[in-house]
């Protein structure tokens, strides 16, 4: 099953200047691998592709009502957001709904990817805070789930803590993959991140997209699942920000799409229609190379239609561009799925 060729050419001018091999899995809502590039079963660091299904203790402990938080904030807990206004107001509200103070995030900070924020926060002679990373949403939801619990604040992002368990045995029950062969790391952010063949990870989003396809699922589970689905196609501005390819693509798809990227070029998405669940990974971690295989996954699905694909024509064939903004070449894909 595992091909050798390379599916993503970047060229300068005419000329193939890099490429980038690319493994990728589509999985039915019945769970069945359907279509796939590479290595399907590659066992895959999922990174930030993952938040959707960490956020789900928020919502299965009844943290959502007991600290009125709302559906733009579910959708915040499941970003990678880039630090805009919005991002930073949203989860200093949480923590002021939960009576904690910035501190207690764990999740250390960094750069915003929103330029002016960072202009305006260095015009203002102020300093980087947790808020400004891009896992600091996931952070605030994961820290309601805890306090909701009575569980320990201090220790929330340490493997053995009772709240990362619980995003475990999630992880296992949807992916229907044994607890015990999810091996687990430490995310850019501190927390743990879980390894798991890539075609697990496709289910996953399959059944986020689509719950009621998932027939022998839990009614608390698929409703949960629907909850995150839904906060995040109705506020996707909040999972990723401006002019960010989760964000536009979950808005020019208009709900149908559920989508999530991680680090080192993973991207995942679920169609809603058709309960297809898409995991891929960019083999060199490069991310330039995911909106591109993305995007021509969706197009030989035949999901979407060309208004769409149109909207998103420039994370499809992505230009190269010169310090002078120059288009001097581009991204583009150079594969078949194969289907099974």
């Amino acid at each position: 099953m595992i091909q050798s060729t390379q599916p993503i050419h970047v060229y300068r001018g005419k000329y193939i200047e890099s490429t980038h091999d690319v493994h990728i899995a589509v999985v039915s809502a019945k769970g069945e691998l359907i279509a796939y590039y590479g290595d399907p079963v590659r066992q895959t660091f999922a990174r930030s592709s993952m938040k959707p299904f960490q956020a789900l203790p928020v919502v299965e402990s009844g943290a959502m009502e007991a600290y009125n938080l709302t559906e733009q904030e579910l959708s915040l807990f499941c970003a990678s957001h880039i630090g805009e206004p919005i991002h930073r107001a949203s989860v200093m509200d949480v923590l002021k709904k939960i009576n904690l103070p910035e501190d207690k995030l764990q999740c250390g900070t960094h750069i915003p990817r929103h330029k002016e924020s960072y202009e305006a926060l260095i015009k203002a002679g102020g300093a980087l805070t947790p808020v400004y990373s891009n896992c600091s949403g996931k952070h605030a939801g994961m820290l309601a789930g805890v306090v909701q619990q009575g569980m320990d604040v201090v220790t929330y992002r340490e493997l053995d803590h009772p709240y990362q368990q619980q995003i475990i045995d999630d992880i296992a029950y949807i992916s229907c993959y044994e607890r015990e062969k999810i091996m687990t790391s430490v995310d850019g952010c501190g927390l743990p991140v879980h390894r798991m063949p890539l075609y697990r990870t496709a289910l996953m989003f399959a059944r986020l997209a689509a719950p009621e396809q998932w027939g022998d699922g839990s009614h608390d589970k698929k409703a949960a699942l629907a909850r995150v689905r839904d906060a995040m196609t109705a506020y996707p501005e909040m999972v990723a920000g401006t002019e960010q390819f989760d964000t536009d693509l979950m808005q020019a798809f208009g709900g149908r799409i559920v989508a999530k990227g991680g680090a080192e070029a993973v991207h995942c998405f679920g169609d809603k229609e058709t309960g297809i669940g898409v995991a891929l990974k960019v083999a060199d971690g490069n991310p330039r190379a995911t909106t591109v295989a993305s995007m021509e996954v969706l197009q030989q699905l035949g999901i979407g239609n060309e208004s769409i694909w149109a909207q998103l024509e420039d994370y499809h064939h992505v230009p190269v561009k010169n310090m002078r903004e120059e288009k001097i070449g581009e991204v583009t894909p150079a594969f078949k799925l194969n289907h099974i």
